[in-house]
Order: structure tokens, then sequence, then C-alpha cells
């Protein structure tokens, strides 16, 4: 019995400890731990027996690092971060290394990234590849190009060789940044070490010399491709083009789509849709529609079919310079096509002749539309109510909102805006089937709007919908 007691005695606490963490949730369970091993040398070691038998999501991932935030545990929330994103089993997505950089403050504390390196060979801890990638991958999201070119240089010192991955990543940031002899530099690095830039190497690289203004460069780097046995694709073409269309050298855009065209079929560089819109864009930006017109013309020979976006952009461009008959003529041609259906196209009108304040010719389009049994899309749905509301004809956008179909989702002020609109023209009525329509769509009232709204549903004796809608 005595030895029982003693047998109790020294296994009760850590039966506690154990119990305490069994009875509570995976992210207090990881909170605990942090707050454990917070001031120990290599707490990944300890992380790692808890990932063992813990499963770890961006949920719980995401709990740990505001805890640490707010307790102004920056660097332990880093460590945490960077140990989970090297667990078998997890891989951090886009969204979760745009968490972190926002929770931690990435872009205010970027000496960090470099301490925390020096931490783990201070305290001996096996740093990998996969390790510096997730630094990497941080540096990428809070645009520290400086940062990850140090980063990329301290591989050396664990024992690491960087991969092309690597490489790219840093290579990426500098063109984002124009800086592109840095980008040269580390090509070069690559071929000491026996590695190869890759297609996502390239791309970057023209980008960045066209970022630079240095467009024949990024020219010049097509037949490095193709000697080094990587052969341009229409990713290749297509981001040099765009480059020397947003810097306004059309004439050079337009050659260069010429050549796209001409050696389509040998090599994987045809234009697709994209390439031909971006042109479209660039032309129909300085009034050279007939231009723009002859290129869609030139889609249509080579069986490349215009996107929504091909035809708003013209259909913009014919608004732009007053030529509306003509966008309707090119609606008809497009929808013949099969490739966009009319609803779209008639909802990029809308907006087009709104931006330009033709209102009369909208309003006619948009009731065509419900007449026809056609949808307008969410935009113009939004930006036509928007006007009539600041017209003052709220009665007439009550109207529209009741006519237009649920599945249509309207920017939520607007309802705030008409709510106010109809209570201080005393449409009461029209106001209470409104607010139960924003109820029942479990839209949520902004201020300014919701005081008055409130007092003037409660002198319409509509009390408890006004409760509900605070609720």
């Amino acid at each position: 019995m005595a030895t029982n007691s003693l047998l109790r005695s020294i296994l009760t606490p850590h039966r506690l400890k154990i119990s305490h963490f069994c009875s509570t949730t995976p992210s207090q369970n990881l909170w605990n731990l942090l707050q454990t091993i917070q001031s120990h040398p290599n707490p990944e070691q300890t992380l790692t027996k808890f990932g063992r038998t813990q499963t770890l999501d961006s949920s719980t991932i995401s709990d740990a690092l505001q805890r640490c935030s707010k307790t102004h545990q920056s660097i332990l929330g880093l460590r945490f971060f960077i140990w989970a994103g090297i667990q078998p089993g997890y891989r951090h997505s886009t969204w979760m290394y745009n968490q972190a950089c926002r929770i931690l403050g990435i872009d205010q504390m970027r000496e960090t990234l470099i301490r925390v390196l020096e931490s783990y060979k201070k305290e001996g801890c096996l740093v990998k590849v996969k390790t510096f990638k997730v630094i990497l991958n941080l540096c990428r999201e809070a645009k520290l190009a400086d940062e990850a070119l140090e980063v990329l240089r301290k591989m050396g010192e664990f024992n690491c060789r960087p991969d092309t991955t690597s490489f790219n990543l840093v290579i990426r940031l500098f063109c984002d940044k124009g800086d592109v002899d840095v980008c040269l530099e580390l090509m070069n690095e690559m071929a000491l070490i026996d590695l190869y830039p890759d297609m996502i190497t390239y791309v970057s690289m023209i980008k960045g010399f066209c970022n630079a203004g240095r467009f024949e460069d990024g020219y010049g780097l097509l037949e490095v491709m193709r000697g080094h046995g990587c052969v341009p694709n229409v990713v290749a073409y297509s981001t040099l083009l765009d480059g020397v269309c947003k810097n306004g050298n059309l004439d050079r855009a337009m050659e260069l789509l010429g050549e796209m065209e001409n050696v389509g079929g040998v090599g994987c560089v045809a234009p697709n849709v994209v390439t031909y819109t971006s042109v479209i864009q660039s032309l129909c930006d300085v009034g050279r529609i007939g231009e723009a017109l002859g290129i869609l013309d030139r889609m249509k020979q080579r069986g490349c079919l215009p996107n929504r976006v091909t035809v708003s952009t013209l259909i913009k461009g014919l608004c732009n310079v007053g030529r509306v008959d003509e966008a309707y003529k090119l609606i008809d041609e497009v929808v013949s096509l099969g490739s966009v259906i009319r609803d779209e196209c008639y909802s990029s009108l809308i907006v087009c002749l709104m931006q330009n304040n033709n209102m009369e010719e909208a309003e006619r389009i948009f009731r065509k539309m419900l007449i026809g049994g056609m949808k307008p899309d969410g935009l113009s749905c939004s930006l036509f109510l928007r006007q009539l509301c600041l017209d003052g004809r709220f009665l007439d956008a009550f109207e529209e909102i009741e006519n237009i179909e649920s599945s249509v989702t309207i920017d939520s002020d607007i309802y705030g805006i008409l709510l106010a609109g109809l209570c201080e023209r005393s449409h009461l009525n029209e106001a209470a089937k409104l607010a139960n329509i924003t109820f029942d769509k479990g839209i949520r009232l902004k201020a300014p709007f919701v005081d008055g709204v409130l007092e003037y549903l409660n002198l319409a004796g509509e009390g408890e919908l006004a409760s509900r809608l605070t609720s």
C-alpha cells in the first residue's frame, strides 16, 4: 500500500500534465508547450516530439502566431513557423506565409530572419535546405530582396547546397525590385555549382529586363534559352510582349506579335488569348481602336477566341471614344463565336457607359437585360444601383433590387445607402421590405446608415424588424 502511495506521489505531476494536454484543444496544447520551451535552447527538438502526436493545420498555426504576437514573442513565433514548415505531411500555403508576415510583422523585423539563423548555428541545430526555403518564402511574401540574398549566402555555412528553386526565388525578388544586374550575377553563380536556369528563371529575368526598360536584353534571353536547351514557350514570349506594351513601345510589340504568329507552328510560342489581349489593351489605351479591332480579326483567323477580358477591353475602348454603336455590333459578333455570352458583354457595356457618364443608355440596357431574362453581373448591378441612389431615385433602385436575381452579389453598402434614402423620403413600406431582404440575405448594415435606419423603422412600427437587424 505504501509503495503504491509513493508511486502515485511520483507519477501524479506527470499525469496531471498529460491530462491537462489531453483535455484541451490542439491550439491550447501547442501554446502551453511554447510557453514552456520559450527560453530553452533548440526548442525545435521539443516541438518535434509534439508534432508526432498532434496534427498541424493552418488554424492551429495561425492561432499560435497570434498569441506570440500579442505577448510580444515574435521570435518564438517565427521559429515555430519555420519548424512547422518542414514537418512531414504539412506544407505552408501561400496564404499561410501571408498570415505569418502580417501577424509577426516580418517586414518590420527584417534582421530577425538572420538572427534566427545565427541562433540555429549557436545552438547546434540541424538545418536543412527545407528550412532555408521556408525563410526564403517569408522573404518573398514580405518582398525582402536584400535579406533573401543574405539568407541564400548563408546556406553554405550550414553545408546546405542551394537548388534552382532557391535561386529562382531570390532572382524574382530582385527582378521585381528592378535590380537585374544582381540577377545576372546569381545566374553566373548557378553555373559555378552546376545548376541550370529553368523556365521560371528565364521568365523572371525577362520580366526584370522589361521593368528596367532593357527590352533588347530581354529579347536576347530568348536566344540564350534556346542555346541552353530551354525552348521559349508562350509564357516567355508573352512576358516580353506584355513588358514592351506596358512601356508604350507598341511598334516593337506589333513586330514581336508578328514573330510569334510566324513561328508558332514550329515552336511552342503561338500567341494565346492573354497575349493578344495585352496588345489590344495597349492599343485601346492610346486610342488606336481600329488597330485593336484588327488584332481581334487576327485572333479569329488563327482560331484563338476572345474571352470576357478581351471583349471588355474592346468595349471600353469603343465607349471611351463615343463609338457605342460599334460596341453593340462587336457584342453580336463575339457572342456568335460562342466564347462569351451576351450577359457578360452587356454587363461590361453597362459599366463602361457609366464610367463615361452615359447613364441613360446604361439604364436602357439594364432594363432590356432584365426584361429579356438576362442576368447583369454584381459589378454592373452595384454601379447602376449606386448611381440611382446618388440621383435620389430611391424607389427606382428599390424596384430594381426586387427584379434582380437573388444569386447576384451586390455591394453590401448599397443596401445601407438605399435603406437610409427610403427612410429619409418616408417610403417606410419599401424600407421595411428592403430591411427584410437585407436580413434574409444576412447583410450587415454599416455606419453611418445604421442609426438613422433603425430610428425610421421604429417610427414605422417595425421595432421587431429593427431589433432583428441590430442583432
